[in-house]
């Protein structure tokens, strides 16, 4: 028996009856050759960890656009702090860590440089390229290169999807991939469907894990910015600190999700959590832009460059029309992106 079978068959043992087994996987796209010591799973998340996109997620802002502070979350940071959440809560569920990790090291390896505001950004110039373009009716008179079948629209998590099915071609399992291209809420209010309409329960721990991080670690940075100086006192039933609030959170998703085909939140949280979540937009992701204008420049850079790389004969090797820009913009870095903006529009000194 090999260590990847003595895996297998501790998982079946040892998790809950509701856990996503590595031996039940419904597999890959294309088949390949068991690992000796690996589970598929686990295989999945050593190859998003090693992936060129998960990298780069180091420079990419998670909501402070290139603040000269060290200790700001970076959409790493977030990345791993939802991991780390997703497992504590997996771990106390006996479901299966390795699938939570998988889903949750790859569910933003698709975000835009500068944040949602590049995401946005990078939404607003497509649907502007397909306006200077005529209807939809009038696409048959369209030359091939002018990007037929091409996005319409770009949201992170079709593009994380088309990361490690497409470009870094990562062969996934089939769940993690359904978790990665399920894990976004954007500003809707999470309820309890959000613990039970997904492909397993895994997912649904990220899913729910993702908000529980990004709201915590926002509101921590924001304090630290100085936007904000606390939250309102009708917040603090979930906590007046940062690992406060993590903790409550996590124990009560723990203690309401054990042994059950669903993972939720008790109805007093999930409301406090969704009205958490709409102050942190009117006066955090709303008000940022406006108190920081060069939120609106780097919208406008991710747009320019958009703009210039869809043009014929501007892409490097292995991008080619609006898939291929599309990819390219959206998988720079905040400084590479700035780096590109500098040399294509900013002329610099001759010298002898």
């Amino acid at each position: 028996m090999t260590i990847r079978e003595q895996i297998e068959e501790r998982e079946v043992s040892s998790l809950s009856p509701l856990a996503c087994k590595a031996v039940e996987s419904q597999g890959r796209q294309v088949s390949e050759d068991s690992d000796l010591v690996r589970t598929c799973f686990q295989r999945d998340r050593d190859r998003i960890l090693h992936s060129k996109a998960f990298r780069r997620l180091k420079h990419k802002t998670q909501v402070f656009i290139d603040p000269t502070g060290d200790h700001y979350r970076t959409r790493m940071t977030h990345t791993l702090e939802v991991a780390q959440i997703a497992r504590t809560i997996g771990r106390a569920l006996r479901l299966n860590e390795d699938l939570i990790e998988a889903i949750a090291l790859g569910h933003d390896v698709g975000h835009t440089p500068f944040g949602h505001a590049g995401e946005r950004a990078l939404d607003e110039a497509i649907s502007e390229y397909w306006k200077q373009r005529g209807s939809e009716a009038d696409q048959d008179s369209l030359p091939i290169d002018a990007g037929l079948g091409a996005p319409r629209r770009f949201r992170h998590y079709e593009q994380s999807l088309r990361i490690v099915d497409v470009l870094e071609n990562l062969n996934l399992s089939a769940e993690v991939r359904q978790g990665i291209d399920g894990h976004s809420k954007g500003r809707k209010d999470l309820s309890d469907a959000d613990g039970e309409q997904v492909s397993t329960l895994e997912a649904a721990v990220v899913r729910l894990s993702d908000r529980i991080a990004y709201l915590n670690h926002d509101i921590d940075d924001a304090v630290r910015s100085g936007i904000i100086n606390a939250v309102p006192a009708e917040f603090d039933v979930l906590g007046t600190r940062y690992s406060e609030r993590i903790g409550i959170l996590v124990r009560d998703v723990i203690e309401q999700s054990v042994d059950k085909p669903f993972v939720k939140i008790s109805d007093h949280y999930l409301r406090a959590m969704n009205g958490l979540k709409e102050w942190m937009f009117d006066n955090v992701y709303l008000r940022y832009p406006v108190l920081y204008p060069d939120v609106t420049k780097a919208e406008r850079l991710v747009q320019d460059l958009f703009v210039h790389f869809v043009e014929p004969n501007t892409l490097p090797e292995g991008y080619e029309g609006l898939q291929g820009a599309v990819d390219y913009v959206a998988g720079m870095t905040d400084r590479f992106a700035i780096e590109t903006y500098q040399k294509l529009h900013i002329p610099l000194a001759w010298e002898s």
